[in-house]
């Protein structure tokens, strides 16, 4: 596959002939209910328009603010290809040789087909949770995937890049935890990116009952690190009264792989909803991050830790949205930066009239780890009620040379002190998972990423 960007601006190359036929293909074949294939075939028709910019995103250009110091312009999937066969090699362990994962549930995806599949147990099924890949839910339980599925669109500047999730994406997750239903162990689900100019669409969505508690951990990641690869994924979360969701997802691509991913979290009356990103990989990502607190007195915790090393680029948007009034909402954007590599945030909090006694915080640190990197900080404010409070900051620095002196001091090598100062950085994010398992094999690609 060759994949591009262009450097000037240009439309979205929204889909190559191979793609298209593909899409026909399994739109012919997926038996699906009709108000999905209705759905697929407007998502096919919007993603596939020309024109001048528009809310839906359409095209991609300089004077979009929401693509502002991006280089993502003129994404091209010439040459990209689903996956027909399940992959025949052996797909990697990401938590060998550390601690164990509980789960309470696993899906692995190779391509998009479903490579394996462990089940909840039969206590939880009895309690009624439900967790199959996307294909099984939409046929055993169409009315309750419809009421979520492609409904949330916002309008970040991802939108052509949605429109073709939609129209392509079958492999994916649905887990549905009924009201007053505690499940304590994670809900585990991994995307490899494994046959060379592999096009990957998976989906996420999680709907928690009232009182429902959730843990669950998306991870993304190749087979190799030669293969090229075009991901578009995306995940929601609908969190209901007093429910207790987190959610952690992982990219880490390899070097040579395209990746947009969107996340979507609804926040209903007094529920406390937290979602920690990681990026690691691609050679190019976009995260756009939608977050809408609709219910009264809910609480909503943003992190994301990236670190980019070579020239990569990663670009990051944020929509806190807050439509009830007293609610929470906490982001902390933590990036470290190596190399060439560039990072790019843009972060909105919008507190809506009817939303007084709101409380929102949004911080973005920037590392700098080379006078070469580049890091561009956009945070915004837009309120319309006077009764809150809002806060937001964007701090770009190097390492304290006054900190490396004192460890120095105290007789520590300099690589040793220059590791602890930055792998600080990242602890305060990487404590936050609150799982043995997962912060152990986050510091493990922490390491690997400075190759220690």
């Amino acid at each position: 596959m060759s994949v591009t960007l262009a450097e000037t601006p240009a439309p979205v190359a929204a889909t190559s002939p191979a793609l298209e036929a593909v899409f026909q293909a399994e739109l012919a074949q997926a038996r699906e209910p009709k108000w999905l294939a209705d759905s697929r075939r407007e998502a096919w028709t919007r993603a596939n328009l020309d024109g001048k910019i528009s809310e839906s995103g359409i095209v991609v250009g300089k004077s979009d603010e929401r693509w502002r110091f991006s280089g993502h312009k003129g994404w091209s999937l010439e040459g990209a290809l689903r996956a027909k066969n399940k992959y025949a090699g052996k797909l990697p362990d990401i938590f060998a040789g550390g601690h164990p994962l509980d789960c309470a549930g696993k899906l692995t995806y190779a391509d998009d087909i479903l490579a394996a599949q462990t089940p909840v147990s039969a206590e939880l099924a009895r309690q009624g949770v439900i967790f199959l890949p996307l294909a099984e839910a939409i046929a055993k339980h169409p009315e309750l995937v419809r009421e979520h599925l492609f409904k949330h669109d916002h309008a970040l500047g991802g939108g052509k890049f949605l429109a073709l999730h939609q129209a392509y994406a079958r492999a994916g997750t649905f887990l549905y935890v009924p009201d007053n239903v505690e499940v304590p162990a994670t809900f585990f689900v991994t995307h490899w990116a494994a046959t060379p100019g592999a096009a990957l669409f998976p989906h996420t969505l999680i709907i928690a009952g009232a009182n429902a508690t959730v843990n669950f951990l998306d991870y993304f990641g190749s087979v190799n690190t030669t293969s090229e690869a075009w991901v578009a994924g995306a995940a929601t979360i609908i969190a209901g009264s007093g429910a207790r969701v987190f959610r952690k997802s992982v990219q880490n691509l390899n070097g040579h792989t395209l990746s947009y991913q969107d996340d979507t979290v609804i926040c209903g009356r007094d529920s406390d909803v937290r979602n920690i990103a990681v990026h690691l990989g691609a050679q190019r990502a976009r995260y756009e991050s939608y977050s809408k607190l609709n219910g009264p007195g809910s609480n909503l915790e943003l992190c994301a830790l990236t670190i980019a090393s070579g020239r990569q680029e990663f670009d990051q948007r944020t929509f806190q949205d807050h439509a009830a009034p007293r609610a929470k909402s906490n982001l902390l954007y933590k990036n470290a930066l190596l190399d060439e590599s560039r990072t790019i945030f843009a972060g909105m909090i919008r507190v809506e009239p009817g939303a007084e006694e709101t409380d929102a915080y949004q911080q973005n640190r920037n590392l700098l780890l080379n006078p070469a990197a580049e890091a561009d900080s956009l945070p915004g404010l837009e309120i319309q009620n006077q009764n809150v409070r809002c806060t937001h900051g964007a701090t770009t620095s190097r390492l304290d040379p006054e900190e490396l002196f004192y460890l120095r001091s105290r007789g520590l090598p300099k690589n040793t002190a220059y590791q602890l100062l930055v792998f600080g950085f990242f602890e305060e994010v990487i404590q936050r998972v609150e799982n043995e398992a997962l912060a152990e094999l986050l510091r493990k690609l922490a390491r690997e990423k400075f190759g220690k």
